[in-house]
């Protein structure tokens, strides 16, 4: 199977093709500009090599291109200003698919403040622009770019997804928990207005002087753990 990363020469995308390409995945590295999607899946690909083990090569292309070869899933990974001209972009292409929706809409000029937009969050946004003929699952917001570009350590969190549709949330689910994560299902789409307003929260103690660590992330633990 062949995903394909929307916004993947950013941190967060270039991190979730690493984690996708060493479970086996085949990734589709997708941006504006295809020249720079190219060089970025030849370094990824280096990374991968030194790193050692078993991978699948990740490839660059233009984002229509990118989503094209998807059979299945699309992630959307860019920041919430590109959320809606990129979808417009590639929305022929994700016809009959699932988009992953992994934006955040930050307030502008301030990483710590969560301004969704009139829909209630991103999710929900896409929902609405893509129509039926696209299952929309909100996922992965909480994890760090810094966790998922990090190829020695485990990430360090649990994944909430959110969606109207239960079998695109469960084939979701399955992808992500290859690369050794947790999944919950979170609900319907309207549950992703928390899921994503946790990630200014996040940023805002990750980036405390008053706080001894940085990159966390959240996680679900059982009664007695």
């Amino acid at each position: 199977m062949t995903i394909a990363i929307l916004g993947g020469t950013g941190p967060q995308g270039q991190g979730l093709a690493l984690r996708f390409a060493r479970s086996g995945v085949a990734v589709a590295l997708g941006s504006r500009d295809a020249e720079r999607a190219h060089a970025i899946a030849e370094d990824l690909n280096a990374k991968l090599t030194e790193a050692g083990g078993s991978f699948t090569a990740i490839t660059g292309a233009d984002n229509i291109n990118a989503a094209q070869s998807a059979e299945r899933m699309v992630m959307l990974a860019v920041p919430f200003a590109a959320h809606e001209a990129t979808l417009e972009e590639v929305r022929a292409a994700l016809d009959g698919k699932i988009l992953v929706d992994v934006v955040v809409p930050l307030e502008q000029g301030n990483p710590r403040g969560y301004g969704p937009p009139p829909e209630g969050s991103a999710t929900e946004a896409a929902q609405k622009l893509l129509g039926e003929g696209v299952k929309v699952v909100g996922a992965l917001h909480n994890v760090s770019a810094h966790s998922l570009n990090d190829l020695p350590t485990p990430i360090n969190c649990d994944v909430f997804v959110c969606g109207d549709d239960l079998a695109a949330k469960e084939e979701v689910q399955a992808l992500i928990e290859g690369i050794g994560v947790q999944t919950y299902d979170a609900g319907p789409a309207k549950s992703a207005r928390c899921v994503e307003a946790i990630t200014p929260l996040l940023i805002r103690l990750n980036i405390s002087k008053k706080v001894p660590f940085s990159h966390a992330g959240v996680r679900i633990w059982a009664p007695g753990h």
